[in-house]
């Protein structure tokens, strides 16, 4: 008997967990590139924003302006920036591409670039070199560094 009911305890709501497709959570998260940050790895990195292998000096092969957020799942600061990053992307859909970076998946390229604290900023202006900031800041810093480094006329 009491095996029995320890079972329903415990397996019957795992049954029952909210892990369905049309969950409202996971629907408000899309990998649109106008409204939401896109996830990049190592590969795409040197594709669309620098090819560190083949260039020794800068040069950016994006077309906008770019932010890309280096963080880890495991970070309290990251978790913390992470909801102001998706608000940037949104608020300028279509002006800068926001891209984020898991550096436990992708630790080639943290590396590569010398990402060693958590989170990183990287600000990348069309034109010019860019420029970092680490650990979270507030949404009117990350408003301020957009306008005075990546939307100057």
């Amino acid at each position: 008997m009491k095996r029995s009911f320890l079972f329903l305890i415990i397996i019957l709501p795992l049954m029952f967990n909210e892990c369905r497709a049309d969950n409202p959570v996971s629907s408000l998260k899309t990998n649109s590139k106008e409204n939401s940050v896109i996830p990049m790895t190592n590969a795409t990195f040197k594709k669309v924003v620098f090819n560190y292998e083949v260039n020794k000096e800068w040069k950016f092969e994006g077309s906008k302006p770019a932010i890309i957020d280096f963080y880890a799942d495991w970070c309290p600061p990251c978790r913390q920036l992470s909801p102001l990053v998706e608000e940037i992307a949104k608020e300028y859909s279509g002006r800068i591409d926001v891209y984020k970076v898991d550096t436990d998946k992708e630790t080639t390229l943290a590396q590569a670039l010398g990402i060693t604290n958590l989170p990183t900023l990287l600000f990348i202006p069309a034109q010019g070199k860019p420029q970092t900031t680490m650990g979270a800041i507030p949404k009117e810093s990350l408003v301020k560094a957009i306008n005075e480094i990546l939307l100057i006329k």
